[in-house]
């Protein structure tokens, strides 16, 4: 085994190579071919835990141990001048390399093996520990030791990949169409938030006028005139096409049919449905039922910039993109829903764990929530911010309700489902760090999250942490119960 020193080139010792990066804690490897220029020709160049192959080149999980990236040179494409290996931490331990004892790079084939112990990192996040690069026909390895402050994100962008994600969607030309009324139910005009806000609170508002007497019943404070009681109603039938005898049930009243008209509306007060002719994002496995000719695709957490994000601070939504023409009702773990639809002009920041579905013409990203870092963990508090025009599904635990912010307005951490992005936030602190905090005794409110401005703030009727009966799989802000980072 041969060592090399910074800067130091060695013949690469076959064309089967086997990269390791071990350190004394948790590290994310990955791999980047590059031009002449030393750039990524595209963003499929870049080869990490959310997209493990490219050409030529594999990265493989190191299950426990070491994370492998697996280079053939043979089928490296021509246009292919080097391949350069990193390792970034993953945000589970230190914040920095200065925390780090051992960081060594191992490049194997065969029974030859070079390695590259790493060192002199302080502040640096993210490291450039090897390349391997052509040179007159033939493959070298070099030694880099290269460190970046901003971590896996800072070498993806140095050497051009895009981490912008999707480019910007053109807003539709037409506003959703709005949900038919099954039959025997009247159509009322949707309610819309009144309070200076761009986006509409349908599913949210009171109704204003009183139900009509009960037949039967006089005026108020009046006896009720004698009525014989209301003959049996006859149950809903379905008749079967194979001439069957027909099935009677109140599973068949109008009120259990599904609603018509395109995009995504409420089926009921746990489901939506989506009447396709296009394309819809979805929390993945939340397809509940479908109809028609539709195709699912997983889309991880819809980006290469965002998928770094959410494995650093824990937060996204876990995506399929569904395309075609028919139907897609979509649920989560019987959760309510609330349908919010954005106008372009404010964005909406959301628990990632609460989102549902929404239009492909929103976009979305992970952002850090303001005045939380003091007192957050190394990744911090974060959220999904959508911005654009579209509709946008979210899940509740119970029925929420919906805080005009006119005044100073504070909600725990874990039931504060959304707020509108433009507001102020930041945390505040309830409880003294007295003698009954050291005594084990308090509120057991010690943090809130704090808003000014102008706005809303969305709040459930539950404190279960992100992730619980509401959470589905994957997403959640940092924040918990017994332990979290609010105390």
């Amino acid at each position: 085994m041969t060592a090399l020193a910074p800067g130091e080139n060695r013949p690469a010792p076959g064309d089967q190579l086997t990269v390791t990066v071990a350190s004394s804690a948790s590290v994310d490897v990955s791999a980047l071919l590059v031009n002449s220029a030393g750039k990524v020709r595209s963003d499929a160049d870049f080869v990490f835990f959310n997209q493990p192959t490219g050409p030529g080149v594999v990265y493989r999980h190191g299950n426990g141990g070491p994370d492998v990236v697996g280079v053939q040179t043979s089928a490296l494409p021509a246009d292919v001048d080097k391949v350069v290996v990193t390792a970034s931490l993953d945000g589970r331990g230190p914040t920095t390399f200065a925390a780090v004892g051992a960081l060594t790079a191992t490049i194997e084939s065969g029974s030859t093996a070079l390695t590259f112990p790493i060192s002199g990192l302080t502040t640096e996040s993210g490291v450039v520990c090897v390349e391997i690069y052509r040179r007159n026909g033939a493959w070298k390895v070099r030694a880099i030791g290269q460190g970046y402050d901003d971590g896996l994100a800072g070498i993806a962008s140095a050497f051009g990949v895009n981490l912008d994600d999707e480019p910007d969607v053109a807003a539709p030309q037409s506003a959703p169409t709005p949900p038919s009324q099954p039959p025997g139910h009247p159509a009322a005009p949707a309610p819309t938030y009144t309070q200076g806000n761009p986006v509409q609170q349908g599913q949210f508002a009171q109704p204003t006028t009183p139900p009509p007497p009960y037949p039967g019943h006089g005026a108020p404070g009046q006896p009720a005139p004698f009525a014989p009681p209301p003959a049996p109603q006859q149950q809903p039938s379905f008749s079967s096409q194979q001439g069957a005898q027909p099935v009677h049930s109140d599973l068949f009243d109008p009120s259990h049919a599904e609603v018509n008209g395109l995009g995504i509306q409420k089926q009921g007060g746990k489901m939506v449905k989506v009447g396709m002719n296009g394309e819809v994002m979805a929390r993945s496995g939340s397809m509940v039922a479908y109809q028609g000719d539709l195709k699912f695709e997983a889309l991880g957490s819809g980006g290469i910039g965002r998928a770094i994000r959410q494995h650093l601070t824990g937060e996204g939504v876990p995506l399929m993109k569904v395309s075609g023409r028919g139907d897609l009702f979509l649920a989560n773990s019987a959760a309510d829903v609330h349908i919010i639809d954005l106008d372009g002009t404010d964005g909406l920041t959301i628990n990632g764990a609460n989102v549902l579905a929404f239009d492909s013409t929103l976009r979305y990203d992970i952002g850090r929530v303001q005045g939380a870092a003091g007192y957050a963990s190394n990744a911090g508090l974060f959220n999904c911010v959508f911005t654009g025009r579209g509709r946008i599904a979210i899940t509740t635990h119970g029925s929420p309700v919906v805080l005009t912010v006119d005044q100073a307005t504070y909600a725990d951490p874990n039931a504060a489902v959304a707020w509108s992005s433009s507001l102020q936030t930041g945390i505040k602190r309830n409880d003294s760090f007295g003698l009954g905090r050291l005594m084990g005794r308090s509120t057991g409110e010690a943090s809130t999250l704090a808003f000014s401005g102008r706005g809303f703030v969305i709040v459930q009727p539950s404190e279960l942490p992100p992730g619980g009966l509401v959470g589905g799989t994957g997403g959640g802000q940092q924040a918990g119960t017994g332990g979290s980072i609010f105390g």
